[in-house]
C-alpha cells in the first residue's frame, strides 16, 4: 500500500475514534446540564456500519491493483472539501455536537452555519464521505453500498431526531 495511502487511513480512523471520544466527552457535558439522550436502540447500527466501512474497504482494496488515477485525485480534493465542512458542522455545535442524540430541554436548536440552510448537514457530508473514501481506495463496491446502508439508517435516525426536538419545544 502506497504510504500516502496508509497515511490517510490511519487519519481516518484516528478521526473516528477522537471523534466518538469528543462525543463521550459532550454526552456528559449535556447529561450534567440536564440533557436526556434518546435513541439509543438504533445507535449500534451507526457502530456497525462504520467498523464494517473500513474493513470493507481494506478488503476491497486488497483484492484490487491499486494506482494511482484521476479518479483518486478528484476523490481527494473532494474529500478534503468534505473534511472542511464536516470540521465547520462540529465546530458550529461545539459542546452540542455528538454522534448520540442528546437533547438539552432548554436550549433551542442551534441556527447557525449550515444548519441555518439544513437541519442535518452532518448526516449530507458523511453520505458523500461513504462515497469519497471508498473511491480513494478504488473500492467501488464499498462506495455503492454504505451510502445506501448510511440512508437506511437514517430513516430511523432523523425521524428519532426530529421528535426529540420537536417535544422539547
Amino acid at each position: 500500500m502506497d504510504w500516502l495511502l496508509i497515511g490517510l487511513f490511519s487519519f481516518l480512523i484516528f478521526q473516528r475514534l477522537s471523534e466518538l471520544a469528543i462525543a463521550k466527552s459532550n454526552k456528559k457535558w449535556m447529561l450534567e446540564r440536564g440533557g436526556r439522550e434518546i435513541g439509543q436502540e438504533h445507535y449500534f447500527l451507526f457502530i456497525l456500519l462504520h467498523t464494517l466501512f473500513f474493513v470493507s474497504i481494506l478488503v476491497e482494496f486488497s483484492l484490487t491493483d491499486f494506482s494511482w488515477s484521476y479518479v483518486t485525485w478528484i476523490a481527494l480534493t473532494f474529500f478534503s472539501f468534505l473534511q472542511l465542512l464536516r470540521i465547520y458542522c462540529i465546530a458550529t455545535l461545539g459542546r452540542r455536537w455528538n454522534t448520540r442524540i442528546i437533547i438539552i430541554p432548554e436550549e433551542k436548536p442551534i441556527q447557525k452555519g449550515l444548519y441555518r440552510f439544513m437541519s442535518h448537514p452532518n448526516y449530507t457530508i458523511v453520505f458523500f464521505e461513504l462515497i469519497a473514501i471508498p473511491l480513494l481506495f478504488h473500492a467501488y463496491i464499498t462506495a455503492v453500498i454504505f451510502p445506501v446502508f448510511h440512508l437506511l439508517i437514517l430513516r430511523i435516525r432523523i425521524p428519532a431526531e426530529n421528535r426529540a426536538l420537536k417535544e422539547r419545544a
